[in-house]
């Protein structure tokens, strides 16, 4: 595989990995006893750290395309295996 794809797929694991941590460990205002500010919505995050969300969101990414490049090497799972949808019958289609 090229190293444009690992990187393209690294990338896309990243982004999924930063939406998914969005948010874990972010308090509103009530939870962290904190008076508001005029106009806030309620569920306006007040510790937010976005350099937690970017390191979390790299060792996921590195996890998850180090996987999926092993899987893409020595084939432990194929499209055979997660085929969910059962054979359909041998008289499809066929009038009686």
């Amino acid at each position: 595989m090229k190293v444009t794809s690992i990187l393209a797929i690294y990338f896309l694991f990243w982004v999924m990995s930063a939406f998914v941590m969005l948010p874990f460990g972010v308090r509103t205002a009530d939870e962290a006893g904190v008076e508001k500010v005029p106009g806030q919505a309620d569920s306006a995050p007040v510790n937010f750290r976005p350099g937690k969300i970017v390191i979390r969101a790299t060792i996921i990414a590195i996890i998850l395309t180090s996987l999926f490049m092993l899987n893409f090497e020595y084939g432990w799972i194929g499209v055979d295996d997660i085929n969910v949808f059962p054979d359909p019958p041998s008289n499809f289609g066929q009038s009686d």
